[in-house]
């Protein structure tokens, strides 16, 4: 046989044996992979092809670590991002391939609950158990010199919404994208304020805008109870308005607002003191700023909780007087500070 021939052979065995085995590296990655049930797969910071092909291969999803070793070479344009991802039938290699490299994690969702105070958001996020925290313990100064807030204090600069993480995001990343969003929904209303407005600052709307949301949780009285505020103040009338003074107190108040509690020096008690508190007391929605900013109509300088979520609102002292003596002296057996669900 000459060498032509011999050469010809092993050419075409060559060719033979390529093709058998595109064929079978074909058929491992686009096969469907032995889920059962769903499962987690997690890609970690400074991860390898390798670290992840013996991850799979350890969950039993691949027979060989070689299999996404190989695939992996013949997509160099392959980058798997970090984060916890969902696999689930029918999904072969190159499907959780893919995956992978979209980022598209498994997300989870907090709540952040308006009227909440920064120090109470703190602890909604620790209490996920998967979220990284960082700020537990910290001051309201300290925290809003960490994330370099406009503020020199944290309180009320966070957005009260719903929002997605990935388990391993920090406290820090989350409230971030809250004051982002805060700032956001303040600046856009402060430019399209209502004209005469007492306030000096967007700041200062936002403030207003904690007492409102603290104030009332039925939304057809924000606006109201924003403008009994604003009449207030062009008055030069005390706010004398009770969560400013609970806030003041701090861990020393027991649920209970004595008349000890309003002699409390706080700035933050507007009993004592005229104007605004020195800052917000509580995180807010964006009906509480748009409330703050595009006030309702009334006369009213006075209202008082009829114990059913609502409010009775007054023009004259003589008429609050009356209220208070109807709603508070005499409080219904199923007295609620929140209007009853729906």
């Amino acid at each position: 046989m000459t060498l032509f021939k011999w050469c010809l052979r092993a050419i075409i065995l060559g060719i033979t044996l390529a093709a058998i085995s595109s064929a079978w590296l074909y058929n491992q990655i686009t096969s469907p992979l032995p889920i059962t049930e769903q499962q987690t797969f997690e890609v970690k910071a400074g991860d390898t092809s390798f670290q992840l092909a013996n991850g799979l291969y350890q969950q039993g999803l691949i027979d060989t670590p070689w299999l996404l070793r190989i695939a992996a070479k013949l997509q160099p344009e392959w980058v798997p991002k970090v984060g916890k991802y969902a696999l689930q039938q029918p999904m072969n290699l190159l499907d959780v391939m893919a995956l992978l490299d979209s980022g598209k994690a498994i997300f989870h969702s907090v709540t952040l609950l308006e009227g909440h105070t920064t120090k109470e958001f703190i602890k909604a996020l620790a209490a996920t158990g998967k979220i990284e925290m960082t700020l537990e313990g910290l001051s309201n100064t300290e925290i809003a010199e960490k994330l370099a807030l406009s503020a020199k204090h944290a309180e009320g600069m966070f957005f009260a919404n719903t929002y997605r993480y990935h388990e391993g995001d920090t406290d820090v990343q989350i409230l971030t994208r809250a004051n982002q969003l805060l700032e956001k929904h303040l600046e856009d209303n402060w430019q399209n304020k209502a004209k005469d407005l007492p306030y000096k600052t967007a700041y200062e709307a936002l403030i207003m805008a904690s007492i409102v949301e603290k104030e009332t949780a039925a939304p057809e009285e924000r606006p109201l109870i924003s403008r009994v505020f604003i009449s207030r103040l062009e008055k030069n009338m005390r706010l004398q308005t009770d969560p400013t003074v609970i806030y003041g107190l701090g861990d020393s108040f027991n649920g209970n607002l004595t008349r000890k509690g309003l002699r409390d020096t706080s700035p933050y008690n507007t009993y004592r003191h005229f104007g605004l508190p020195p800052t917000p007391i509580a995180n807010v929605g964006k009906e509480a700023i748009e409330a703050a900013l595009h006030p309702g109509v009334t006369k009213a300088l006075y209202f008082v909780a009829k114990g059913d979520g609502t409010h009775a609102f007054s023009n004259t002292l003589k008429e609050h007087n009356a209220a208070v003596k109807a709603y508070q002296f005499k409080r219904r057996s199923d007295y609620r500070s929140t209007p009853k669900a729906e």
